[in-house]
């Protein structure tokens, strides 16, 4: 039982030191603000137009004589 209780107390306490960690650096850490840029591809802002079929041709298969 001495062994388990060790064991558990270790975890507890390697648990606390990185919650504590993780809790100084949301206090007192600042974060920095600046400006993001993006570049996005041409084709994602404006897609290329779909061509309408010409006229008189069908887009169904011609009928089977």
């Amino acid at each position: 039982m001495p062994t388990l209780f060790r064991f558990l107390l270790m975890c507890a306490g390697i648990a606390g030191v990185i919650y504590g960690t993780m809790y100084a650096l949301a206090v007192f850490v600042e974060p920095r603000a600046r400006d993001i840029t993006v570049r996005l591809p041409s084709e994602r802002v404006n897609p290329p137009a779909e061509r309408a079929p010409a006229q008189g041709t069908s887009s169904t298969a011609p009928a089977a004589p």
